[in-house]
């Protein structure tokens, strides 16, 4: 992508100072890196303070000043473009307002290289690059410990956004400098050693697992984002690195990090994740978030309204947009006979009714609501044909009142620990060995127990799919399920099926020329760099 030009760098403090201990801004972007011609005097700490904020704010205000020029100034949140792009199209989820722009070729996998929601993605990742970059070449040369440690970290989320691009566009227009030229191509193996090369290269310079402050990168999420790769790597580069995942992902999980599963699998979703000790000691890197002082319509506050109806109990917020809700295919994986589920309505406690489907369910992550529900899709545009999602919410776990009753103060887990266990689990089986059966069980029956969920297979009889199955039930709606589906060959095939897949109510297998986003076609013609994904 050829950048053109940004306003200015001026001063404005954010929340995220409260994390990090510093403050930080940009004013209003026209999908361009900063131009050091045209910036006002460089404030490191200020500046470093923005890598993080990319993560979870769309520019410096809820709205009117956006990093990204777009007509919807909340889909140009890292967070929000990523899950939109890696949910909307899964076994997940399904959006009822189908005449939303672009919304359609998500649902029902049709989508080209004018789609307006992987271009999004692909210029915030592009945007949140150009930040790395310039702050690390400002710095340069630096060698007192902050420098060396901000640089670290610096290096840490430049690699986590080039993860981003080779893992959905299989490739990316790479620059590890600020520059108006148009970058080279590098392609999913070379993006991969490079990522792999970074995150070895800034361990040592990362803080301690548990020791940055909270909403700040460590070793561990280093390690994390490294077990990530390997348990990917076949897709990226044609080569499995299971043992490798195994390796990675064991050193998140060494208990002396001093991370640890929270015992109540809700609270990690609530208001209070930052400050309830419990929830923290699970959260490795969280994306930020204040009611009043952090705004943003692409974080939280999207991920609570969006499945929010007025009809639903009360999950602190007054806004609910009625878009997000269940496909069968995902209730299934907790309900094998659909006469199972209950379906109970409750006049003063409406949370009664999702008590009362996770008891039914045999499983605390079953956070659903179902009164005036059906578990069958059979209308795409309807709200209340599929389960309704409870599991984010505005409330606090002390029962204390959030600081805003429409902005959320709940913070994205991001990384969290139970991904760890997901990846050692599936990789101890891909790897195969000796005990390699038994210790994936008792990865799974980690987190089977933390839910309260005693119904689980033999380690004899522990597969795969039922791995997959179980990262479903762990981590849905956080943004993982179409890198999961391609991995294990489902996400365009017909092996797998789900409820409106390739525009059927059925489900349809569709072209492998999916399982890659195309380059956006005004990429295409401003970097002649750049070679289109096939199919496109």
């Amino acid at each position: 992508m050829k950048f053109k030009h940004i306003k200015s760098i001026v001063s404005a403090a954010l929340f995220l100072s409260l994390t990090t201990g510093m403050t930080s801004c940009i004013n209003d972007l026209d999908i361009s890196p900063i131009d050091p011609q045209m910036t006002a005097t460089f404030d490191q700490d200020m500046y470093f303070t923005k890598l993080y904020a990319s993560l979870g704010l769309t520019g410096q205000k809820l709205s009117e000043d956006p990093d990204i020029a777009v007509k919807d100034e909340g889909q140009s949140c890292f967070y929000r473009a990523l899950f939109t792009n890696n949910e909307y199209g899964t076994d997940e989820m399904i959006w009822t307002w189908q005449e939303n722009a672009g919304i359609p070729e998500l649902t029902y996998m049709r989508w080209n290289s004018s789609h307006q929601q992987t271009e999004i993605l692909y210029n915030r990742l592009a945007y949140n690059i150009t930040l790395c970059n310039f702050f690390l070449d400002q710095i340069a040369g630096k060698e007192d410990a902050t420098s060396v440690q901000q640089r670290a970290e610096a290096r840490f989320l430049r690699s986590l956004f080039y993860y981003y691009l080779m893992d959905t566009f299989g490739k990316a227009p790479f620059t590890e400098h600020f520059s108006k030229e148009n970058p080279p191509q590098k392609t999913a193996s070379e993006l991969f050693a490079y990522i792999e090369s970074e995150l070895e290269s800034i361990e040592n310079d990362m803080s301690e697992p548990r020791q940055a402050p909270f909403g700040r990168a460590d070793k561990a999420a280093c390690w994390l984002l490294r077990a990530r790769l390997y348990l990917n790597a076949e897709v990226y580069t044609g080569q499995p690195r299971w043992n490798d995942a195994i390796t990675y992902a064991g050193k998140v999980l060494d208990s002396s990090n001093g991370y640890g599963l929270c015992g109540n699998y809700e609270q990690l979703f609530m208001a209070d994740n930052d400050e309830n000790p419990d929830a923290k000691k699970e959260i490795i890197l969280s994306i930020r978030q204040d009611g009043v002082q952090a705004k943003s319509y692409g974080g939280s506050y999207f991920l609570i309204a969006a499945t929010q109806k007025s009809d639903m109990p009360n999950r602190g917020t007054n806004d609910p947009w009625e878009c997000i809700r269940t496909r069968k295919a995902l209730v299934d994986k907790f309900f094998a006979n659909s006469e199972d589920i209950p379906f109970t309505e409750y006049t003063d406690n409406k949370w009664q009714n999702v008590r009362d489907v996770q008891a039914a369910a045999k499983d605390e992550r079953a956070l659903f609501y179902t009164t005036g529900r059906k578990a069958e899709l059979e209308s795409v545009g309807k709200f209340t044909d599929g389960l309704s999602f409870m599991k984010w919410s505005n409330l606090r776990s002390d029962g204390q009142p959030a600081h805003d009753a429409k902005i959320p103060d709940t913070d994205i887990p991001f990384f969290r620990l139970a991904e760890a266990y997901l990846i050692r689990a599936e990789a101890y089986l891909r790897a195969g060995g000796a005990n390699a059966q038994q210790n994936a069980w008792l990865d799974i029956k980690a987190l089977r127990d933390r839910a309260k969920a005693t119904e689980i297979p033999s380690a004899n009889n522990l597969t795969l799919d039922y791995i997959l199955d179980e990262r479903a039930r762990e981590l849905y709606l956080e943004g993982f399920r179409r890198t999961d589906l391609i991995r294990y060959g489902y996400f365009t095939s017909s092996t797998y099926l789900w409820d409106w897949k390739g525009g059927s109510f059925e489900g349809n297998g569709v072209s492998s020329i999916y399982n890659l986003y195309p380059i956006p076609k005004t990429e295409t013609l401003t970097n002649t760099n750049m070679t289109q994904n096939p199919g496109y």
